[in-house]
């Protein structure tokens, strides 16, 4: 079972209908190497079919975000989405000149540590935006 299948299945045992549309997607979003916006995923649907509306394409994207399937990230403005199992990571993005750094999510850790120690609080820190200024801009 690939990994379209293995979504499309986990969402018809929480009892969502699996329309072509859906399936267009997941497979849309799953098949990029790298975090897409909805426009993108629109782009490459519409390679496949016109029936798709861009207002289909954020209510499954939502959808899968609050299933837990995809993550939501702001990027300053620029909404992508990625399916969850892809590497954890923090986007660090330049304020000036909006380039982003890939970060590895380890950088983290010890804040980890520290929120669960002193707020009793579990974060997600798998896939985050930080803000500040890059290298090149400072």
């Amino acid at each position: 079972m690939n990994n379209t299948e293995t979504i499309l299945e986990t969402l018809r045992q929480r009892h969502f209908r699996i329309t072509p549309q859906r399936e267009i997607i997941v497979d849309a979003l799953l098949s990029g190497d790298h975090h897409l916006t909805a426009e993108e995923v629109y782009a490459q649907v519409q390679t496949h079919t016109s029936a798709v509306n861009i207002a289909t394409i954020y209510r499954t994207l939502d959808m899968l975000v609050a299933q837990g399937i995809a993550t939501r990230t702001d990027l300053g403005g620029r909404i992508i989405y990625a399916p969850i199992g892809h590497d954890p990571h923090i986007h660090l993005i330049c304020r000036h000149c909006s380039g982003v750094i890939d970060a590895d999510a380890e950088v983290l850790a010890a804040v980890d540590v520290q929120l669960r120690r002193d707020y009793n609080f579990v974060a997600d820190l798998s896939h985050i935006s930080l803000f500040g200024v890059c290298k090149e801009c400072q």
